[in-house]
């Protein structure tokens, strides 16, 4: 199984930043069971989120040539909920000592304007076309941020 966790990439600037939106809708099948009677969207799954929007960044940074792969979470707080009805605006910025096959980025996560998560995490940068096809991602990558 697949998630694909962006539903919308709002702004970017190449090599430094970029904004997304996650919409979280009760029919998405991890509800079912986090948890039972009263669901929320599991916090693993908005790290992938962050790791999936970092993977764009990197993406629309280098000409769709590479990717990013999270391998190590520094550190995460949670300040609440990202409940069904939810929209999360989620901002990544790179920080200052990442090297070219590895970088450092730091986000946020808000929900109507209240932070809901904050993360720092580090992964590799590798070559989009080991793991995608690249004309294809560039198609989807315009679905993402309606043609900007």
């Amino acid at each position: 199984m697949r998630y694909l966790l962006v539903d919308k990439v709002a702004e970017w600037k190449p090599g430094e930043r970029i904004k997304g939106l996650k919409n979280v809708a009760m029919t998405e099948d991890f509800l079912e069971f986090h948890f039972p009677k009263n669901p929320v969207m599991p916090g693993v799954l908005l790290i992938e989120a962050f790791a999936q929007l970092t993977g764009w960044l990197e993406a629309v940074s280098s000409d769709f040539k590479r990717w990013f792969l999270i391998t190590r979470v520094h550190q995460c707080k949670f300040y609440g909920f990202a409940l069904p009805g939810d929209q999360v605006e989620m901002e990544v910025e790179r920080l200052p000592g990442s090297t070219p096959g590895q970088s450092i980025y730091s986000g946020i996560a808000r929900v109507e304007g209240k932070k809901k998560v904050t993360v720092e995490y580090e992964g590799d940068v590798i070559g989009l076309d080991e793991i995608e096809d690249i004309e294809e991602q560039k198609k989807f990558f315009k679905v993402l941020t309606r043609g900007q």
